[in-house]
């Protein structure tokens, strides 16, 4: 184990100092409180793959009922993050334009983007089902009972890609008796969400469950015509891409999803449960501001040339020893399709497509974002015997994915983005749960298979053409996986936790992509396209002078083993302390964007995490105040980022880093209908070495999307009217220091200080048969910047801005 003194001394004194912060903020984790109640709640979880209350969890956990969750109108994955410590969650990744994608980073560590071949830093599961893309993670949260977000590394029980934490979703289970819902909102930019759920008993041992919803809503940001633009070229058509559509707004949502589900309760000691599930997705990209252009960058430059100097001035500066072939690359932007950029007039780019208001744009381009995903799971478990419990998990999932995206503000095509995405996979799981030694030891042994396939196509255009990238990029991943949690209570106040995963892990790639344009050999004068060219020129593979990827099959393999040890001490029934230590890891892949040739094909290390954590759990005051509190020390290697290197965005590994902090969740029931939740986060990340291979990143620069403190607080009151009915009003306050969305910590990408306020009141009737709710997100109109890049070759500085404030009215009845 590792961990330097200072550390110790910093995370004592972040455990010692937690309990005066929450005195001072009166903080706690979002939990459900709906019923007006003098105590709080008993939570049960499954973050250690067995039914227990939070409070007997070694573990810092958020969790979050269903009641809760429709109560304050989250209806997706993202919005939770509000509401948890030290847990940033965004919907969308830098250039993904689809709101499907989620960037979620834990305790500092996450990923933000989309890419295949790239894997996730927080894990997101269903029903103990892995997610593995960031593309579709973002799921509608209809049929849940409950969410759990468990933070810092989980190698031991859920595996690979989460050296940050994981979101666990659990949907609810089949009532054995006949129940159906249905509920209609209505809100901001016309929006129409409709949702219906049924309870049918097929058999006296056979239960079902159907769940259907559909949510539309228009885009928040506007595509208005920018003076002038007739100079521009019309006639894409030359040019490669994904699919085609375009909008009048961005922002906006239209998805509907299904969801079925089998309970089959055997005679004897077997239940099996099967779900099947498909949700599609047609509707506008993510929003996308200008927020800067850079007229000096590479590709920018020679555009801005081509289209405003004279041919004579042009054929001068390109014959000029050292000077690129300027005439070349005017000449030809779109191959031989196309026309060539000096004839007729065009506008150049820059700053005066800044439309000055973050929710209007000039860019009139691609705009859509297309997903189908469906898969199936069945869960079987068998009761061996009172003290043994054997369970298979079987899943297949599919994935669907088309996206484009016009990024720079304007007319032209400077930077237009478009990605396809196929992918499937497959994955079975066995776990063995038991008590040993009179009950004394409690043990989860699991062996677990994991196969993941598919293929991601770049098709990226710059400057009108001058740089066309089309990059296909195929892949496999196949892991194994055995482990072995267990918990020894060694008296009836102290209990040992120890457990350990081994993970051999195997993938392979195969990249292609190329510049269609040819633009290399424009500029270097060797042109037209010749096999002498291109081995001159450095191009790795004969007969394909474009592709910039080096030919064949890549592969690597990982053996990976990440345990965990830990201690608890009861100091009463309702107090307990803990201590743990555990590892985590993210293997490596290979760099699939690239804008010049090269012999190798580039790759990144793997990441990992070692994390000690001190933490006490307690309910007080007769259980009228839970007050959770932890704090960590995270050594943090290999550290897998994003760095913009000319107009591609790669994947490094930037360095390693410190991050120590804490946490305080508690819930407060005041009597008399009310409860206060809150949450309060701390977080210092700091690199403690800088690869110097990389640049753009110094020991001084911030890791990206981590804020050093956020805290939400969140009333609520519920009062029982004189006809039997109830009335709650509930608020969310959360407020979260600045950050930085890239690497590079760009300041036009800063994301500033956020004041955001949410609040809902609800009414509910006397048979708790009809409920109505009407409330507002983002009533305060707090706006910011959640995702953003600087493609300074090609001369772009774009980002999406947070939805303004939306009211919303819903209306929900149970049979």
């Amino acid at each position: 184990m590792k961990t330097s003194g200072r550390g110790t001394r910093r995370l004592g004194l972040m455990v010692g100092a937690s309990p005066v912060l929450l005195a001072a903020l009166l903080a706690a984790p979002a939990r459900s409180a709906e019923k007006a109640t003098d105590q709080v709640q008993e939570i049960i979880v499954t973050a250690q793959k067995r039914a227990e209350n939070v409070q007997d969890v070694p573990i810092a956990v958020s969790t979050f009922s269903a009641e809760a969750l429709q109560g304050k109108g989250i209806d997706d994955v993202q919005r939770i993050g509000g509401l948890a410590p030290n847990v940033t969650l965004d919907a969308g990744s830098p250039f993904s334009g689809s709101s499907s994608v989620l960037s979620a980073s834990i305790r500092g560590i996450g990923q933000d983007d989309f890419a295949f071949n790239l894997d996730p830093g927080v894990g997101v599961y269903i029903d103990g089902v892995y997610l593995a893309r960031t593309v579709g993670a973002n799921s509608d949260l209809m049929d849940v009972d409950h969410i759990e977000v468990l933070k810092g590394p989980q190698g031991t029980l859920f595996g690979r890609n989460t050296i940050g934490g994981a979101i666990s979703i659990v949907t609810r289970q089949p009532s054995e008796d006949f129940h159906a819902t249905a509920a209609i909102t209505g809100g901001s930019f016309n929006r129409i969400d409709v949702a219906a759920a049924a309870d049918i008993p097929l058999t006296d041992t056979l239960f079902s469950t159907v769940t259907v919803s559909s949510k539309k809503r228009d885009g928040y940001q506007q595509v208005v015509p920018y003076p002038g633009a007739s100079g521009t070229i019309t006639d894409t058509a030359a040019f490669t891409r994904s699919g085609s559509g375009t909008s009048d707004t961005q922002g906006g949502q239209n998805s509907q999803t299904i969801r079925a589900k089998l309970f089959w309760k055997g005679k004897g000691s077997v239940t099996d449960a099967f779900t099947a599930d498909y949700t599609q997705e047609d509707q506008s990209a993510t929003a996308s501001s200008l927020l800067g252009t850079v007229p000096t960058g590479g590709l920018l430059s020679i555009y801005n040339l081509c289209v405003t100097a004279p041919a004579a001035t042009i054929a001068a500066l390109s014959a000029m020893p050292g000077n690129p072939n300027f005439t070349n690359a005017c000449a030809l932007p779109r191959g031989v399709v196309g026309t060539a950029l000096t004839t007729g007039p065009r506008l150049s780019y820059g700053n005066q497509f800044l439309s000055g208001d973050i929710d209007k744009t000039y860019g009139n381009g691609l705009s859509f974002s297309r997903l189908q995903s469906f898969g199936f799971a069945n869960t079987l478990d068998w009761e061996l015997g009172e003290d043994l419990d054997l369970k298979s998990i079987t899943a297949y999932r599919r994935l669907l994915w088309r996206t484009g995206l016009d990024a720079d503000g304007s007319p032209l095509t400077i930077a237009e983005l478009s990605f396809s995405m196929d992918q499937h996979q497959t994955s079975q799981e066995f776990q063995l749960t038991g008590k040993a030694l009179d009950g004394k030891l409690h043990f989860v042994n699991g062996v677990y298979f994991f196969n993941e396939g598919g293929n991601l196509h770049d098709y990226v255009t710059f400057d009108e053409g001058l740089l066309q990238l089309d990059g296909p990029n195929k892949l496999d991943t196949t892991s194994v996986a055995g482990y072995s949690h267990m918990n020894y209570q060694v008296t009836d106040r102290i209990g040992l936790t120890f457990g350990g995963r081994y993970t051999w892990e195997h993938k392979t790639f195969e990249g292609a992509q190329s510049d269609l344009n040819a633009l290399n050999y424009k500029l270097s004068g060797c042109y037209p396209v010749s096999e002498v060219c291109r081995a001159a020129l450095g191009f790795p593979v004969a007969g394909q002078p474009l592709r910039y990827y080096p030919a064949g099959v890549n592969t690597k393999d990982y053996y990976i083993f990440t345990p965990r040890l830990g201690g608890e001490y009861h100091l009463t029934d309702d107090v307990m302390a803990y201590t743990s230590w555990s590892k985590g890891f993210k293997s490596g892949s290979w760099t699939t964007r690239l804008s010049n040739p090269l012999s190798t094909a580039p790759d990144f290390g793997p990441e990992k995490a070692e994390t000690i954590e001190l933490g006490v759990k307690s309910e007080l005051l007769d259980r009228r105040l839970r007050l959770n509190v932890a704090g960590f020390h995270t050594d943090y290697t290999g550290i897998q980022l994003n760095f913009q290197e000319g107009v591609s965005p790669t994947l490094h590994n930037a360095g390693d880093a410190e991050i120590w902090g804490g946490e305080v969740e508690a819930q407060v029931a005041l009597g008399g209908g009310f409860t206060l939740d809150g949450t309060l986060g701390y977080l210092h990340a700091r690199y403690t070495r800088v690869d110097p291979q990389v640049v753009g990143v110094t020991l001084d620069s911030r890791l990206p999307k981590t804020p050093n403190l956020k805290f939400s607080v969140s009333p609520a009151y519920t009062v029982d009217l004189s006809n039997g009915a109830s009335l709650r009003v509930t608020v969310d306050y959360t407020h979260t220091n600045p950050m930085y969305n890239d690497t590079a910590n760009t300041a036009l990408l800063e994301r500033q200080s956020t004041n955001v306020v949410n609040a809902s009141v609800t009414y509910t009737s006397s048979d708790e048969r009809w409920q109505a709710t009407v409330g507002g997100s983002n009533i305060t109109n707090d706006r910011y910047l959640t995702t953003g890049n600087e493609n300074d070759a090609a001369g772009a500085i774009f980002g999406t801005y947070n939805p303004p404030a939306q009211w919303f009215a819903t209306l929900k009845y149970k049979y």
